[in-house]
């Protein structure tokens, strides 16, 4: 019965504490019950840039959930970066609501900025979409997209 007890009483702080962002206090009494290192949970700040590509016309949406690709962003978007310009990443063949009108998206946690890329992983917004069934295949192998004429127009707040 203990063991039940204690599942359930690990259950609903993980909860709270997911419920207040990692800020929830924990009485000394309860402290003094639980022997296992305390890890600090801290929510990593994300944020949603949007980018075109060949025309101007077609706007795509990234998040982006590392603070140093964050940062990286917004000084491309103030102009101070000028080298790592370009998004690219791996695509999973799936809406988000962040993204409207594509019926994919790239992956955050492997999004990053290049200044040169192969050819292989090159493809407009439009041609991605409409060849999304061959992604991974030799269209984009891996699934790994870099659209070589992208370049960030906002972030989104």
């Amino acid at each position: 019965m203990q063991t039940l007890r204690s599942r359930i009483g690990r259950v609903i702080a993980a909860t709270a504490l997911a419920a207040t962002g990692g800020m929830l206090a924990v009485p000394a009494a309860a402290q003094a019950v639980n022997t296992a290192p305390t890890v600090a949970i801290q929510a990593a700040e994300s944020a949603l840039f949007e980018f075109t590509d060949t025309n101007g016309q077609n706007r795509f949406v990234i998040q982006l959930t590392d603070q140093a690709k964050i940062d990286h962003a917004r000084r491309i978007l103030s102009g101070e970066e000028k080298n790592r310009i370009h998004p690219h990443g791996r695509i999973i063949k799936r809406a988000v609501p962040y993204n409207p009108g594509w019926s994919y998206h790239l992956d955050p946690a492997t999004i990053d900025f290049f200044e040169v890329a192969i050819e292989v992983c090159d493809a407009s917004i439009v041609y991605t979409e409409d060849h999304l069934d061959e992604a991974g295949g030799p269209f984009l192998p891996g699934g790994h997209w870099c659209p070589w004429s992208s370049r960030l127009t906002r972030e989104i707040k």
